[in-house]
């Protein structure tokens, strides 16, 4: 997530402190006798709701025929029949955005078409020139009769001016302050250290976009392309990754949305289509996972878990804050053990020091088990990313640290089959040629400063 600015997170050190003595949660362990093959036949849904097991078996069996030619799909389709409780649902499109400038242009793209309502989720909405181009954008499409409703992160809008809110209000959008550092003005009860991480745009029921980009003007320039190396790190550009899906999963996301609306007492929605018909649009068989620390763990925690550790050839992760918690260490080391591939992008330069630092206190260990880390360099990194086997694929807002898998509400979706898996493998081998990789012989001459850095980071990694 990109962190709020040193004078704004400095207004909340008091708050933050005394919440983070209310006490500690702790995440799940993952039982590998979980994982098993269903003894009835995996059930997918449609645009009109559950298919026929033949249907089902059908759709199955297409996705098992454009992958590898072992029980590796049977395995993945195991897990996420087994651990998440929303649908696999077939028919939708899915197309992969790469940076700020492609997904920017696909959500102005779907607010210019709304024509019953855009709701949208987001961690961090700036005052700056891009959120004042989404302002502008959103307040004409209230004018003209598209209901709009807005759910900001009241951290993650700390350094955005009242005003720019209050201009969103007064236009008629309705608007939701998740967890306000206010408690006077919670709601929903004051839970400071939970936030909304999310980034969800959804249109008309029918368009949704989301994943780790926020509303900045960080994200105006991509990362690909010229060399940037020397640049100081706040004018490196941001390098992140979203999706933009149409389909009948779209209506689980939509879900997730109204769920928060109504957790937080957003009061009751403007009456609208937020469950419109839904048509087939791609070969997708796809799945929203949604995680809230309300809920007794994360179910994207249980299902990326339970998918390392049925890795069979390759675990490819990019992580934007990697501080991971031992039973992710372990699935990652375990992996190498039984010969799967597992390689990590991670940053070179970072937004947040003591997440940086507090992850590279994992490096040593991870590089002498065997594991591949690569540094992406000329960017600031923020993907949050992975492909397994090839085939299964997950893209989204969830960080592998403690703070995504305990402490925030997160998005992402799973999407089964070799033919998304392919471009997932294009995006992931382009990152790795923008990156330096890391030896553990070059690490180990790595500086004392760099070494303390890292133990002060690792004290704080259950909080960051």
């Amino acid at each position: 997530m990109k962190q709020p600015s040193s004078g704004t997170v400095a207004r909340v050190l008091v708050a933050l402190y005394a919440s983070l003595l209310l006490g500690c949660t702790s995440l799940p362990r993952i039982n590998p006798d979980m994982i098993h093959s269903p003894a009835t036949p995996v059930q997918v849904d449609g645009t009109h709701g559950p298919l026929s097991d033949e249907r089902s078996k059908a759709i199955l069996d297409r996705l098992k025929a454009s992958g590898m030619e072992t029980d590796i799909f049977d395995l993945h389709l195991a897990i996420e029949e087994s651990l998440v409780g929303s649908p696999l649902t077939a028919g939708n499109r899915v197309d992969l955005l790469q940076d700020g400038p492609q997904t920017y242009a696909a959500m102005f793209e779907a607010i210019e078409a709304a024509r019953d309502h855009i709701n949208m989720e987001t961690y961090i909405l700036e005052g700056d020139d891009v959120g004042q181009r989404f302002a502008d954008a959103l307040i004409a499409k209230q004018r003209s009769g598209v209901q709009v409703n807005l759910i900001y992160d009241s951290v993650g809008t700390l350094g955005t001016p009242p005003a720019f809110f209050a201009r969103l209000r007064e236009s008629g959008i309705r608007l939701v302050e998740f967890n306000p550092i206010n408690p006077m003005t919670a709601k929903a009860g004051w839970e400071l250290n939970q936030r909304d991480h999310r980034k969800l745009l959804i249109v008309d029921g029918r368009v949704a976009i989301l994943g780790g980009v926020n509303i900045s003007g960080v994200y105006s320039s991509g990362s690909f392309g010229s060399s940037r190396q020397g640049k100081p790190e706040r004018d490196l550009p941001w390098r992140d990754t979203d999706l933009r899906i149409e389909g009948p999963v779209v209506a689980e996301l939509q879900k997730l949305f109204i769920t928060t609306w109504d957790r937080q007492k957003g009061g009751a929605l403007v009456a609208r289509h937020y469950f419109p018909p839904l048509e087939r649009k791609g070969r997708e068989v796809v799945r929203a996972i949604g995680s809230s620390p309300d809920e007794p763990y994360s179910q994207i925690y249980a299902t990326l878990i339970s998918a390392l550790r049925s890795a069979q050839s390759e675990i490819w992760l990019t992580s934007a804050y990697f501080v991971p918690d031992p039973q992710l260490l372990d699935a990652l080391k375990s992996a190498v053990v039984r010969g799967v591939d597992v390689r990590l992008v991670v940053p070179s330069s970072t937004d947040s020091w003591l997440v940086f630092h507090a992850g590279r206190a994992y490096y040593s260990e991870l590089l002498e088990a065997g594991v591949r880390l690569y540094e992406r360099r000329d960017a600031l990194l923020h993907v949050k990313a992975g492909v397994i086997d090839g085939v299964w694929s997950t893209v989204g807002s969830t960080n592998l640290d403690w703070r995504s898998f305990l402490h925030n509400q997160e998005v992402n979706v799973v999407v089964l089959g070799a033919d998304f898996g392919a471009r997932m493998r294009n995006a992931f081998l382009e990152d790795v040629k923008g990156s330096d990789e890391l030896t553990f012989e070059t690490w180990q001459r790595r500086s004392i400063r760099a070494r303390l850095s890292e133990r002060i980071g690792r004290v704080w990694e259950y909080w960051l």
